[in-house]
């Protein structure tokens, strides 16, 4: 499936191998594009490893007393820090946030449904608000 030699935007003309691949493994594509799997890996990759490096630089820093491996203890130090809160950031400031939205986003498909329910069997309210008090 690489990038073939035929015009930029046309279509990849797959081999019967490469259809056959994708037939075998397309309930798992599909799952893997509409669940956000490879962001949370990713994360928990960039945590583990950053906190791993984060307490490793800490330990080498604080055990050498040579300037040129303080530096790279410093270094890893620094770099352990910056993947570990990156992680901690984008949980805070992606994950929850588009969670909610998804909670929020069902929420208002149910009660849409339900809605749609009460219409056909003909016990909706007449108000055309959705059952919501008017002002009087």
């Amino acid at each position: 499936m690489t990038g073939g030699s035929g015009a930029p935007g046309a279509r990849h003309a797959f081999t019967d191998l490469e259809r056959a691949w994708v037939a075998e493994h397309l309930t798992e594509l599909r799952r893997d594009v509409s669940e956000p799997r490879l962001l949370y890996t990713s994360l928990a990759v960039a945590f583990v490893v950053g906190l791993a490096a984060h307490v490793g630089g800490y330990l080498l820093k604080v055990s050498v007393t040579t300037p040129l491996v303080g530096l790279g203890a410093d270094l890893l130090y620094a770099l352990g820090w910056a993947l570990w809160t990156g992680a901690v950031v984008v949980v805070f400031v992606q994950i929850f946030p588009e969670a909610k939205r998804r909670q929020i986003a069902r929420a208002l498909a149910a009660y849409e449904a339900a809605q749609r329910d009460r219409a056909r069997a003909g016990t909706a309210p007449a108000s055309g608000h959705g059952g919501a008090p008017t002002a009087s």
